[in-house]
This record gives structure tokens, C-alpha cells and sequence, in this order.
């Protein structure tokens, strides 16, 4: 049975597979000749985490492939007062798949141990391996194919989207350069790393000059929790380290003047919620560059395929 969960479990070919079937699936959209290729079928998506892109694009693309998708929030759910497990196992009862947008990824594994039905991390604190591969399917388009990729570049700090971005690029022989004075430390998963660093096409750095020469991509995510604030504010207890993060990150944020000073080809993305003032400002996110809605769509296309090629379907 086939999971998603890191990519560490999915060959090149396979992801080579899955974009190919997202850019079949989305030109047939286009096109108006959709395929009904999930008739019947239930995707249980489990949220433990809010999310707006990762629930509009599995909902969205199970009604599209003519199957249903429930939404469960872990909140107002029986989670809480039972044993994970037991609830999980019957969960899955109910549909067909699972996507399961979770705290900790280990629960996702656990998940995937039954071996009841195809399990997806659709972002845990280590990975996103549906934002990495809706990113290649992204770049893919804007470069004319996925080995035309040449130079992609990560900046602001290590975590899960980049995981499994630098992942998906040295499975498929893409040099990617990180950007990171930082590490979100609940990200590290030494396994990933040491299967990335081994194909030699990973580089870090921290010259920003020396980085983004070359560039055809340049990507970016929030190095702000969202737990720092509340109305608008930053919470009392955070305003240490809101300010200490500040200081370390802000050199390293994706901004119109840096790209056209060091980077002037490259396309700016952001997997979204982009978060102004920090990260990215708004002329990166508004800068003829920018690709980030382009990427936002694709994130469509990209779940039906996973969807598809999880259930072994042909298109």
C-alpha cells in the first residue's frame, strides 16, 4: 500500500510519476474534460492544525475526480478523551484515504502502521511533502520541464517545507542552495538530511551573494510562530524571542532589492500564508518576479495527482 508521508519513501520515477499525472490533470481541467477518476471514493481529511490552501486544494480535488471529502477538526473531535490509536484505526473505517494535517508526524507514521488505507502528512512539524511537490510541479512549468530546473535556492530558516523541498530536488537531481542562519530544531529528521547530503547536490550557506547567483528560484516561508501573537500583538511571553528572531532573521529576508540585486531571473515563491514584514515584503510578493499565486493553484493540481496515483489509478 502506498503513503505519503516524507518522500523518503518515494523513488525518483515515482516523483517524476506524480507531476506528470498533476500536469495531465491540469491541463484536462483546463481543457474541460475532467475525469471522474475517483467516483465513490471518501478522502477523511484530519486536522489537528488550521489550514486554508491544504483543505480548499484536497476538498476541491476530490469534487473535481467526482469523489467526496470529509472534514474532520481534531478539536471538536473524541481525540482528546481516547487512546490515538483506537480512534485513528477507526477513522479510517470511513473513507477510502486519509490526509492528516497533524502536530507531530510520529502520529502520522503511527497512522500509516495499520496499513488500513493511503495515509498523507499534509504538513507535520518535519515535513510537507505536498507543498514540495506542488513546488516542482511550480518550477517545472516556469522552467520548461523538471530537468530544466537548474539553481533553487531556500532562505530564511530550516524547517519542514524545506525538508522535503531539499528532498524532492536531490531525489530528482536538482542542486539546491539553504539559506539559513537557522533551524527550527523540531524539524531536524537526521535520516532526510543524510539521504539529501549524500547526492551532493545540497549546499549551505549564509552569503547571500554567493547563494543566489544563478538562481532561477528563490523560496522563502515564515520564520514567525503564530502562537508570538494575539490581536494583532505579540504576546508578553514571546516578545524576547520575537525580537531575538528579528535580529538573526530579517538580513535574510526575500525582498524586491535583494533579488534584483543578486538574483534578477529568478522567480520568487513562498508556500503561503505569507507573512509581510518578515519573510517577505510586499514588494517580493508583488514584484513581476513572483510566482506564489501560480504556486497557491498548483497546489490543486498536485493533490489530485497525489490523490490518483495513491489509489494506483490510471489516467
Amino acid at each position: 500500500m502506498r503513503h505519503l508521508t516524507s518522500l523518503k519513501e518515494q523513488s525518483h520515477q515515482d516523483i517524476l510519476d506524480i507531476i506528470e499525472m498533476a500536469e495531465n490533470l491540469k491541463r484536462e481541467r483546463g481543457e474541460r474534460k475532467p475525469k471522474k477518476l475517483l467516483e465513490n471514493k471518501t478522502l477523511i481529511m484530519l486536522f489537528q492544525k488550521t489550514s486554508t490552501r491544504t483543505r480548499l486544494s484536497f476538498e476541491a480535488a476530490m469534487t473535481e475526480l467526482g469523489g467526496h471529502a470529509i472534514f474532520l477538526d481534531a478539536r471538536v473531535s473524541q481525540f482528546s478523551l481516547a487512546d490515538f490509536g483506537d480512534e485513528i484505526r477507526a477513522i479510517m473505517r470511513y473513507g477510502d484515504l486519509l490526509m492528516f494535517r497533524a502536530k507531530k508526524a510520529e502520529n502520522v507514521i503511527k497512522a500509516t502502521s495499520f496499513n488500513q488505507i493511503p495515509v498523507i502528512d499534509a504538513c507535520s512539524e518535519k515535513y510537507h511533502p505536498c507543498q514540495a511537490l506542488g513546488d516542482i510541479l511550480t518550477m517545472a512549468e516556469k522552467s520548461g520541464g523538471v530537468e530544466k530546473i537548474r539553481k533553487v535556492v531556500w532562505l530564511g530558516i530550516e524547517n519542514n517545507v524545506s525538508n522535503t523541498l531539499k528532498l524532492a530536488c536531490a531525489k530528482l537531481g536538482i542542486p539546491i542552495t539553504i539559506v539559513a542562519p537557522e533551524i527550527d530544531k523540531d524539524s531536524v529528521d537526521k535520516g532526510l538530511n543524510n539521504v539529501a547530503k549524500a547526492t551532493g547536490l545540497v549546499t549551505k550557506t549564509i552569503n547571500l551573494k554567493e547563494a543566489l547567483k544563478g538562481a532561477n528560484f528563490v523560496h522563502t516561508d515564515t520564520w514567525m510562530n503564530m502562537e508570538f501573537f494575539e490581536n494583532g500583538q505579540v504576546k508578553p511571553e514571546y516578545k524576547e524571542e520575537y525580537e531575538r528572531r528579528k535580529k538573526v532573521l530579517l538580513p535574510y529576508q526575500l525582498n524586491a532589492g535583494l533579488i534584483e540585486k543578486y538574483a534578477p531571473n529568478a522567480k520568487i515563491m513562498h508556500c503561503m500564508p505569507c507573512h509581510t514584514g518578515y519573510e517577505i515584503s510586499r514588494d517580493a510578493i508583488d514584484h513581476p518576479n513572483s510566482i506564489i499565486f501560480d504556486q497557491a493553484e498548483n497546489r490543486l493540481h498536485i493533490q489530485k495527482a497525489i490523490l490518483v496515483w495513491l489509489l494506483e489509478k490510471s489516467i
